[in-house]
């Protein structure tokens, strides 16, 4: 019997680390989740690590746990990365085909990647994190996805080149390794997202991907099954819970209260509903009085600012309203009632909400896409013999 192999994945989010630790046997479909724990975070602010060994300590005391549940020790991780400093440039790189017979090798592939990173960054302080290659180009011919072995005098490579600034991006890796973890692969949030809620066909109409966290949204746009655009928001729904702690002249945690229980977008509310008031007791102080319509103008508000941000990111790339798949809604932001319908509305495009599917073991639930993708992107590196050169690296990167 093939022995089953051991993947985890962990989500470093705004509001909460989780861990999760799945088995899989190789030949099976499935996988059986062995355990899976969160707990609060603290030491991240909008998706950054700013206090390390405060988060190295609660990513340890999820790993105990984790291992206390699986009966033995794990130690390697997929991880999320994000925060506002993550961005996007375009690049091109072109050499000529090195092998007299003017066949395209692994190692023209290799330097023309090689050669499209040759950029300046916008930060002196800027890290290359990973190329995608959209498409190469062979004597001028364009849109091909499989160049090994063709013949050509020249090789160009058209890429999204994904960026960070150094510090925070050794910030997130230093917190890893000192909880203990060795790092398998870091991935950025809504890449991970959509490797779990997207389908083949919407990655080739074209589709954006909305992971809503906690202290940050993050963008992915694909089109023809390349990844096209990459964008981080520094907002989520902690500023939601925010703007009704101020509005409402009350704290974080009776804010949070009330978003969870009575929060929603304007769309979703009737008229009759918006006149009603909603009256919350907390303790032996004064109840919180508040109209439905009063909290759903509140929240709207911050909801249509994001969309406009959103706008904004598709007009930069010619994309505003002309995504045939629309959009995809994930993270824990999306459970956040009649948000879909205001998408709709403010993008001018068709709109789900994204959850990750294909494993019955695995909770359908849109907070845990970024996990689930991460589990994902494990299983496609672990099962079988590891990639052992650039080339297989770069095909699995246009294979949804």
């Amino acid at each position: 019997m093939p022995k089953p192999y051991i993947i985890n994945a962990l989500d470093i989010g705004s509001g909460s680390i989780k861990l999760l630790s799945v088995s899989k046997k190789p030949g099976e479909r499935d996988f059986e989740i062995l355990s899976q724990n969160q707990e609060s975070s603290l030491g991240i602010r909008k998706g950054v690590v700013i206090d390390v060994s405060k988060v190295a300590e609660t990513i340890s005391s999820l790993k105990k746990k984790n291992e206390q549940d699986c009966g033995h020790k794990i130690e390697s991780v997929y991880a999320n990365i994000g925060g506002g400093h993550i961005s996007c440039i375009s690049s091109r790189g072109l050499v000529s085909v090195s092998r007299a017979d003017q066949k395209i090798s692994e190692e023209d592939i290799k330097r023309v990647l090689q050669a499209a990173r040759a950029i300046s960054l916008p930060s002196k302080n800027g890290e290359i994190i990973e190329v995608f290659p959209k498409e190469f180009i062979v004597d001028g011919e364009g849109g091909l996805k499989q160049v090994l072995g063709l013949e050509g005098v020249r090789l160009e490579a058209d890429t999204l080149i994904l960026c960070g600034f150094s510090p925070y991006l050794k910030n997130s890796s230093q917190t890893i390794l000192d909880s203990g973890f060795q790092i398998s692969e870091l991935i950025l949030d809504p890449l991970a997202s959509a490797r779990a809620i997207l389908t083949p066909r919407e990655r080739e109409l074209g589709v954006c991907v909305l992971d809503i966290g906690a202290g940050t949204i993050g963008m992915a746009v694909f089109e023809e099954g390349n990844l096209i655009h990459v964008a981080v928001f520094p907002v989520g729904s902690a500023h939601i819970t925010s703007d009704i702690a101020i509005c409402l002249k009350t704290d974080i945690d009776t804010a949070e209260k009330i978003k969870l229980e009575f929060g929603s977008c304007k769309t979703l509310c009737s008229k009759k509903a918006n006149k009603g008031e909603k009256k919350i007791k907390i303790g032996a102080e004064e109840p919180i009085v508040f109209s439905r319509k009063e909290l759903t103008d509140i929240i709207e508000a911050r909801v249509s600012e994001v969309f406009d941000l959103v706008n904004k990111e598709l007009k930069k790339i010619s994309r505003q309203a002309r995504l045939p798949a629309g959009v995809v809604l994930t993270g824990g932001g999306a459970r956040l009632p009649g948000i879909k319908e205001l998408a709709k509305k403010e993008l001018r495009l068709p709109c789900r909400i994204g959850v990750a599917q294909g494993s019955p073991s695995f909770q359908a639930e849109p907070s845990l896409s970024t996990l689930y993708g991460l589990i994902l992107e494990g299983l496609d590196l672990d099962e079988g013999p590891k990639p052992r050169n650039i080339l297989k690296k770069i095909l699995r990167l246009f294979i949804p």
